[in-house]
């Protein structure tokens, strides 16, 4: 192979280096400078704050554990300045009081899991969420733990209110999806983006706006979606590694934040599961 020229060396480096910042994907630059937003919630989980959170016990995904709130098996547990929600075989099946949206209730299972969300308590429209958490571990079958977003007037329990009565995925019960690992597919790697509503009560497109990036998930990380124009910027440890361009348009109501350890395939598992949340907190843009 010929060596290239000095003159030509430079030129074709200057080209690459181009092209690579022209190219969004390389692109980790905030699309606002942080100094635009401020914290207008935020809960470092000193304690269970009720004015922030409630427990969702809840059936939904076919999952085949039971939501409990904090007791014997600590499946949401507030210690040492973090939020740990887990996943824990209690060895043997035990009646489940979780029931759906549509009255069935949850069979009797041997997992019982943590599941809290600001519904009711802290909702917002639009803004930038973000949580610093990390997993027990790094990839295992069954493992399902997520940090999202719902509409608030989702008409899945708890239901507080007279407007809570839109089906997901249409607007007004709309989901985002900062955060979540599919231990039965990955290792090391999240998954991050929107969930298309396809128009009709629970019809919703998982596959389109969806990625998946690598990540260390048993080491702290700080995971976000933000939106104010058009787009859904997802970042990771403040970096952008992803965008929903166009999608923000269609999430005008209020939303509120999930947080959950599920199981939901049938692979066994012994032992227990943590995800630890050290802090989550919500901006918005100053003077709005």
């Amino acid at each position: 192979m010929r060596l290239l020229s000095t003159m030509a060396l430079l030129t074709l480096m200057q080209l690459i280096f181009s092209c690579q910042n022209s190219n969004p994907k390389n692109n980790t630059t905030p699309t606002m400078s942080d100094e635009t937003w401020e914290v207008d919630f935020q809960d470092h989980f000193e304690t269970f704050n009720p004015d922030n959170w409630q427990d969702q016990r809840i059936w939904v995904n076919n999952e085949n554990h039971c939501y409990v709130p904090d007791g014997e098996h600590r499946t949401r547990e507030v210690s040492d300045g973090t939020l740990k929600l887990r996943v824990v075989n209690i060895g043997e099946k035990r009646p489940c009081d979780n029931f759906d949206k549509h009255g069935n209730q949850h069979p009797p299972t041997e997992y019982v899991a943590g599941r809290i969300c600001s519904k009711n308590r802290k909702e917002f429209i639009k803004g930038r969420w973000t949580a610093r958490l990390k997993l027990s571990s790094n990839g295992e079958a069954s493992m399902f733990p997520a940090w999202w977003l719902l509409g608030a007037q989702n008409d899945e329990p708890p239901v507080q209110e007279e407007d809570e009565n839109v089906c997901w995925p249409l607007t007004g019960s709309g989901e985002i999806d900062i955060f979540e690992h599919h231990g039965d597919h990955m290792k090391d790697e999240f998954t991050t983006g929107a969930i298309v509503s396809l128009g009709e009560c629970d019809k919703g497109d998982w596959e389109s706006m969806r990625r998946n990036f690598p990540v260390t998930l048993n080491e702290f990380h700080e995971y976000s979606v933000e939106w104010e124009g058009s787009d859904l910027v997802y970042r990771l440890d403040g970096k952008e590694v992803y965008r929903n361009e166009g999608e923000g348009d269609k999430y005008p109501e209020p939303m509120f934040a999930i947080l959950n350890y599920a199981k939901i395939t049938d692979s066994p598992m012994t032992g227990e599961w943590v995800m630890e949340v050290d802090w989550v907190k919500h901006e918005r843009r100053k003077n709005q």
